[in-house]
């Protein structure tokens, strides 16, 4: 197909599809002749992941293309180059600075009470976002005790555990793919799902009248 075809299947601007190209994050198609290329099903599926990473993603470019590099050429390890992957992702907690003393403190407390040590070694920005989160609590006079962490903890261990035993194993790229692309679109979900909650067992505990 040509590149006014890989625009319209992939929804893509043909001027974006070409900064894409000069950029380096998708690959040239087969020079036909001086002036003109052929694209494939490849290039509309890469199309497709670039959107998710750059769109849904949040990924700045350079971000993008670093995890696309990854994908074309990983690391032996596949816990290396998901671990790769992960650090290219936005923060989960948006933010800079320290966060206060006792968030810090209590954050690397709940890490230990999970048994979670191999995280907080290699996750150093998340850490930081999860002390952020826990000061933000804190500062809103919120109740959240050292066993409330914890089980949160252990709830989203639980769904860690079912995602990360669904990667595919076969292929690296395809692991990679199914692990940042799963991490960023699966979080809205979670969100939802747990505000969907949040009204449904008030109905169910505080007992509010049915519809």
């Amino acid at each position: 197909m040509q590149i006014s075809e890989l625009s319209k299947r992939s929804g893509v601007a043909v001027a974006t599809v070409k900064y894409y190209l000069r950029e380096g994050l998708l690959p040239e198609g087969e020079r036909v002749s001086a002036t003109r290329a052929e694209y494939d099903d490849a290039h509309a599926r890469r199309l497709a992941l670039i959107r998710a990473l750059i769109g849904v993603g949040g990924l700045s470019v350079a971000g993008a293309k670093a995890v696309l590099e990854e994908i074309d050429d990983p690391p032996e390890s596949l816990h290396d180059v998901i671990g790769s992957a992960y650090m290219r992702l936005p923060s989960a907690v948006p933010g800079a600075g320290a966060a206060p003393e006792g968030a810090t403190d209590r954050a690397s407390l709940l890490l230990r009470d999970l048994g979670w040590d191999a995280a907080e070694r290699e996750c150093a920005d998340e850490v930081a976002g999860l002390a952020r989160a826990i000061g933000a609590i804190d500062a809103a006079g919120l109740a959240v005790s050292r066993t409330d962490l914890a089980e949160y903890g252990l709830a989203m261990g639980e769904v860690a555990r079912r995602e990360v035993g669904r990667t595919p194993t076969e292929s690296i790229p395809a692991a990679v793919r199914y692990v940042v692309l799963g991490t960023v679109v699966v979080e809205p979900l979670l969100l939802a799902l747990r505000r969907l909650a949040h009204v449904e067992m008030s109905r169910r505990l505080l007992g509010a009248p049915p519809q």
